[in-house]
């Protein structure tokens, strides 16, 4: 007569569904077509070792072999506890031994691997789950390497997640919501189903406190101290954590908290740092943000400080790490969830273009944009080529980005009816001023020649990312023929639609930004704001500078700034107020007396510093009392005194419009 034991063993033989490849590899084993008859199963809590392990077990019993399952929690790890819990199992001959568990028999895993498991007959077969890979003693034997198989239990994929959800009796207008939430974590997806089952699908993970407890309890052991905890808040909050940015969270614990983050079985150690599994970071973000918001807030305004003092002082492969970075703390922005889908590889990357790549993009141009912007495109990369970037991946680009940086002079410049059209709005709006450039991103397109394509948002994003803060710019453009997808997102990002053009048949809207007027560093504080909010529309006027002085305006407005240099009341009148300089009385101050020190690095600076310092800085009563100072003539200290404010002036102008800055 049947038992509810095997009432249980039949519901759960109807309801598994995925890991084909560990099903068959037990089934090879079980049926003696492989060598390999010792499995390792390891993932992180919840992933489905249990769930697999009770499925083999069914296996083994309706294929006619005794199994024997343990659970690695409930046993005396010993070797008399072991050998105990198997006995008190009637199994038989020729057991299939199934260890759940094993992380707790860490103690007793050598005696297992030398003593007992070569002892079981040689058609037995033994499959060990735990939330660690294998000590390196199974692999490094010649011998255990040909009987031992690992398995790395990952996430469900969309088409098991669905025929999990419709086996749990989940609706099908249900199952998306889940499954979008879920992220093919099989505890998550069951716990999502029941919800379901006896309520409403929750919108986010942070709606189901009682959800992300039961997560949080199979995937996070107790962290030891007060610094694991935020390290794992660290972890959560960042898209790879470093032992440098450990530091700023954690202090002098950075190397132990390290170390105990690399070893979490939910944890993944990639070349340049650690990253969670998608799924564990939103339940890591829902339960801190539930459980400690004011700390969690003040943890990403560190990771948000980190990550932009790193984008200013990096380049290379580091800038473009840091720049995803930047981008993984959006999530709140419109299109996180695409960004992460890319981003969550861990593999991709922008790439500068190479010029054998460079027709296919144009031709893709040419199909989905029009012919006579491929044409023009086919002009921009011969003349600068440097402004090409795509992400590779498996047959070919996945996403291409075009930074045309302008005015350049360029026949192109001329013939591109759009880049025509943002300069001459720059030309009515805000002249650009000697030295100043702008960059336009003009064209974006995914392999499917879509600029909604996850890979074109990847692209985007950082490469503007990149772009903005990684050079003194003007105006920054944005060109879209998709305006009902990107509109959203700069209207988040702050960037307003500034103009359009119909070209090629295609309607191009175009959004921009002056950053004069609304500096990288304080759109970096708006955007930290939003990252963790949410928030859209324009910058608040408060942020925002006066309209940008031009050259004549400047100089003169450093010729009358100087000799209010001791007197801060009349020098907050100035116009240099809210230019780069400064955007207060102090902070103009102080631009203004180390750009007089710096004179002194040029060729006979020192007599230049000495006439504006005498004069200005630390002043002399009278002119004629300087030149006295000064042991100089009147005449000569008037000379000196003009050409030292030449020079000072030049300087800071080359300040203001960011000319110093040159180069791809």
């Amino acid at each position: 007569m049947a038992n509810l034991g095997d009432v249980m063993d039949d519901v759960r033989w109807h309801g598994f569904v995925g890991r084909a490849a560990q099903v068959a590899a037990f089934d090879d084993a079980l049926a003696g077509r492989t060598a390999r008859r010792v499995l390792f199963v390891h993932g992180p809590g919840g992933v489905g070792k249990t769930t697999l392990l009770l499925h083999l077990r069914s296996r083994a019993r309706r294929a006619g072999r005794p199994a024997v399952y343990l659970d690695g929690s409930e046993l005396d790890p010993s070797p008399e506890g072991f050998v105990q819990a198997v006995q008190s199992v009637d199994a038989g001959a020729a057991p299939v031994l199934l260890v759940d568990g094993y992380e707790h028999l860490a103690p007793i895993d050598g005696w297992l691997r030398r003593d007992l498991v070569p002892t079981l007959p040689a058609d037995g077969v033994v499959v060990v789950a735990g939330r660690d890979p294998p000590a390196p003693a199974w692999r490094a034997d010649l011998g255990w390497r040909g009987l031992v198989a690992v398995h790395c239990l990952c996430n469900l994929d969309e088409s098991d997640s669905a025929a999990l959800l419709e086996r749990a009796g989940v609706v099908a207008p249900d199952r998306e919501a889940i499954m979008r939430l879920g992220r093919g974590h099989p505890l998550a997806l069951a716990l999502l189903a029941d919800a379901a089952l006896t309520g409403a699908v929750p919108e986010t993970l942070a709606d189901a406190p009682h959800l992300i407890s039961a997560l949080i309890a199979s995937l996070v052991h107790d962290a030891p101290s007060e610094a694991h905890l935020v390290g794992l808040g660290t972890c959560a909050k960042a898209l790879l954590t470093t032992e440098d940015l450990l530091r700023r969270t954690v202090g002098d614990d950075a190397p132990r908290v390290w170390e105990w983050l690399r070893d979490r079985p939910f944890v993944t150690v990639r070349p340049h740092g650690l990253t969670p599994h998608d799924l564990t970071r939103a339940v890591l973000e829902a339960e801190f943000e539930r459980r400690f918001p004011d700390r969690y807030r003040d943890l990403h305004r560190i990771v948000h400080d980190y990550v932009v003092e790193g984008l200013h002082a990096s380049a290379g492969t580091h800038r473009q790490l840091l720049a995803q970075q930047l981008a993984q703390l959006h999530r709140e922005g419109p299109f996180s969830a695409q960004f992460r889908a890319v981003a969550a590889d861990g593999t991709v990357a922008l790439a500068r273009a190479r010029p054998e790549e460079l027709p296919d993009v144009a031709e893709l141009i040419g199909r989905h944009v029009g012919p006579r912007s491929a044409d023009l495109a086919r002009g921009w990369f011969a003349e600068r080529p440097a402004g090409a970037s795509v992400v590779r991946v498996e047959g070919g680009a996945g996403g291409f980005i075009y930074h045309a940086r302008c005015p350049s002079g360029s026949p192109t410049e001329d013939q591109d009816p759009v880049v025509r059209a943002i300069l001459d709005h720059v030309a009515r709006v805000a002249p650009l001023r000697p030295g100043e450039k702008v960059d336009i991103s003009r064209f974006l397109l995914g392999r499917d020649g879509a600029q909604s394509d996850p890979y074109a948002v990847f692209a985007g994003s950082i490469s503007s990312i990149i772009e903005w803060c990684g050079r003194p710019l003007a105006w920054a453009f944005i060109v879209s023929v998709e305006p009902s997808f990107w509109g959203p997102f700069f209207d988040y990002l702050a960037f307003r639609e500034v103009l359009e053009v119909t070209f090629d048949g295609r309607r191009h809207v175009v959004y921009g930004n002056d950053w004069r007027r609304f500096p990288v560093h304080a759109w970096l504080e708006l955007m930290e704001e939003r990252e963790q909010s949410g928030g859209t529309g324009p910058p608040p006027d408060w942020m925002q500078r006066p309209r940008p002085l031009s050259r004549d305006s400047f100089i003169a407005a450093v010729r009358a700034a100087l000799p209010n240099l001791c007197r801060p009341d009349r020098l907050a009148a100035s116009r240099l107020v809210g230019t780069h300089l400064g955007a207060d009385a102090a902070a103009v101050r102080t631009t203004l007396r180390t750009a007089v020190d710096e004179l002194a690095g040029l060729p006979r600076g020192d007599r230049l510093r000495a006439v504006l310092h005498r004069t200005y800085v630390s002043p002399a009563p009278t002119q004629e009392a300087a030149a006295e100072v000064l042991g100089l003539p009147f005449s000569t200290y008037r000379r000196h005194l003009a050409k030292a404010v030449d020079a000072l002036a030049e300087r800071l102008w080359v300040q203001e419009t960011g000319q110093e800055m040159t180069g791809d």
